[in-house]
């Protein structure tokens, strides 16, 4: 028997959307508002889940108290107020979509979670905006 636990998270950050190697007039073709210069913010709401074996002991698939100090060491303490670009070293050079975001996310969290356990993050930029990833 595989049971999935969730934790919701929450974290406000700036980004610009645009590609370095291009003109302003292409990156405003393509990623609109976003590729202000001076940047613009989203409320980010994040919700991580982790998916195993109920462990016989604990009862727990894993302590959600684990998952909650994974989620504030590794997303909320490097991302929340900051400027993506700017201020967080994965996105010097990769352009902060919510689908790359989405994937530094996981990728910091997977390292700090057994491997027997799934994890799935679901990120969204705003309430009707949001992407997945799973690991695949």
């Amino acid at each position: 028997m595989r049971v999935t636990i969730s934790r919701k998270a929450h974290f406000n950050a700036a980004h610009r959307l645009y590609r370095k190697d291009w003109s302003f007039e292409q990156n405003d073709a393509v990623f609109g508002k976003c590729n202000n210069p001076n940047f613009h913010g989203h409320n980010y709401e994040l919700i991580a889940s982790v998916t195993g074996p109920i462990d016989p002991e604990t009862g727990y698939v894993m302590d959600v108290k684990f998952l909650s100090d994974i989620i504030k060491e590794e997303v909320e303490n490097q991302m929340d107020h900051k400027n993506l670009n700017l201020d967080v070293p994965e996105f010097k050079e990769l352009n902060p979509t919510a689908e790359n975001i989405v994937v530094v996310i996981w990728n910091k969290m997977r390292k700090r979670i057994p491997a027997a356990l799934d994890l799935e993050v679901v990120l969204y930029e705003t309430p009707r905006n949001f992407v997945t990833y799973k690991g695949e």
